[in-house]
């Protein structure tokens, strides 16, 4: 008993301290890219929550606001994860009620690695990239 709630304690301080961590990192420890920023920008001084997007699904509220973040500064193509086989469609006619719908089905078309908070997103290609951040 004294474990269990040990346990769920726990649970609830890892959830508050994710919510109010405002950086989060898009990562698939699969991709060389994604590690290698991951890398990169451990080496700064900042506190950032890495999410592994394949593992656990980005919620479609945290999807429209990436989108939105995304796009202020790069093309929907440049986002977007097109030349996976399982790929239909043309990018160009995406909506972006299209394109969260796309990622909340099939999260391995969101470009990786992506860092980003409230006011901004940077897509790691290439993982220097990050560092501007």
């Amino acid at each position: 008993m004294k474990n269990k709630l040990y346990s769920i304690v726990t649970s609830i301080i890892i959830n508050i301290k994710a919510k109010a961590m405002s950086t989060y990192y898009l990562h698939n420890p699969r991709c060389s890219k994604s590690r290698q920023g991951l890398e990169l920008i451990s080496k700064k001084s900042f506190e950032f929550q890495v999410l592994e997007y394949l593992k656990t699904p980005i919620s479609k509220s945290m999807l429209r606001e990436l989108f939105d973040l995304l796009n202020k500064n790069y093309d929907i193509k440049e986002f977007t994860r097109t030349k996976e086989k399982e790929f239909k469609g043309d990018i160009k006619t995406i909506t972006k009620a299209d394109w969260v719908s796309l990622i909340d089905q099939n999260p391995k078309f969101i470009e990786r690695p992506i860092l980003f908070n409230k006011t901004k997103a940077i897509v790691g290609r290439p993982p220097e990239d990050l560092l501007k951040f």
